[in-house]
């Protein structure tokens, strides 16, 4: 295998000036540079990158947790943190740990082992306290809301809160939810929003494991077969909307007479649906999210809300009642 004294040979140059050219050195004359350049296409060298790694203690790579990569929301702030990544010259790893604990754990302890410079916790089942134990290694930043930590995030229960009260004002009090896993972080929150904006909550119209348009369908169906059921949904997705939607469509429901629906994300199934939805700028938290975990003061970044908009369209009209 070429290594650089190979090339010192070939360019007539030391094995200084070789070093200087593969770093990008400023102070290397154009002729020799050249020289150098020619040895490495005819010798072939490739740069051993775990040497170089060790030389400079970073990898340029920075780790990412999700839970599922084909999800709309986890796929979308994914998409922000591959951009910046691309812009700033580094790669990114991705962990689809379907959250499942030990998974987790393999993710942390790549950090651990420095396999990445940093990492980026889009959703996760390990307690924070646990994840925090590996701040030690390098940066650790979430993309939801916790108290005390490096975080970007939207404030689910003010953006959940702006989807009920644009239910209210048209005319709503019997107003259902979506939510997701029940006991994470971000649907924690948007149940204490609908308790919290909603006088007449009804524990039976709170629907849960909401995650995908198959999800929708089946709420669809339920809510079809309630006797006491709800005149408006407000859902945990874009996705979620789009399964009510279809399948009470289909059963011959009208949309938003018998029952009016927001979305929540922004999404193009919003624009596809004419959907009123809760926009949340996904993208936008990837982006800072990279940003601090590649930043040398990532530490004075502890929280950065991002601020949602309600998008209006035809799926939530005043109430008929």
């Amino acid at each position: 295998m070429t290594n650089i004294r190979d090339l010192a040979r070939e360019a007539e140059v030391s094995v200084t000036t070789v070093s200087r050219v593969l770093n990008d050195h400023p102070y290397v004359a154009e002729d020799k540079r050249r020289a150098v350049r020619d040895a490495i296409t005819k010798l072939g060298y490739i740069r051993n990158q775990t040497a170089v790694h060790l030389s400079t203690g970073q990898t340029k790579t920075i780790g990412v947790m999700l839970p599922y990569v084909d999800h709309p929301y986890h796929a979308a702030i994914l998409h922000g943190i591959a951009q910046s990544a691309f812009e700033a010259d580094y790669r990114f790893l991705t962990w689809q740990t379907n959250y499942i604990a030990s998974h987790e754990q393999t993710v942390l302890q790549a950090l651990a082992q420095r396999e990445v410079d940093g990492l980026i916790v889009v959703s996760h089942s390990l307690p924070v306290e646990d994840i925090l134990q590996y701040e030690q290694y390098g940066p650790i930043i979430f993309c939801e809301h916790h108290e005390d930590v490096s975080s970007v995030y939207i404030n689910h229960y003010t953006a959940f809160q702006s989807g009920l009260k644009a239910l209210q004002s048209f005319g709503h009090t019997q107003i259902g939810i979506c939510l997701g896993r029940p006991d994470s972080t971000n649907s924690r929150a948007r149940k204490r929003a609908y308790q919290d904006t909603v006088s007449l909550a009804d524990v039976a119209w709170i629907y849960q494991q909401a995650l995908t348009i198959e999800d929708g369908a089946r709420i669809a169906q339920q809510w079809a077969k309630q006797t006491n059921r709800p005149t408006a949904l407000l859902t945990a997705s874009d996705h979620v909307a789009a399964g009510v939607i279809l399948e009470l469509r289909k059963q011959g429901y009208r949309i938003p007479e018998d029952l009016a629906v927001i979305g929540f994300d922004g999404s193009e199934l919003a624009v596809v649906l004419n959907l009123t939805t809760v926009a949340v700028p996904y993208e936008t938290i990837g982006r800072q999210a990279f940003s601090i975990a590649i930043s040398d003061n990532w530490r004075d970044h502890p929280q950065v809300e991002i601020p949602t908009t309600l998008l209006s369209g035809l799926t939530a009209l005043e109430s008929n009642d």
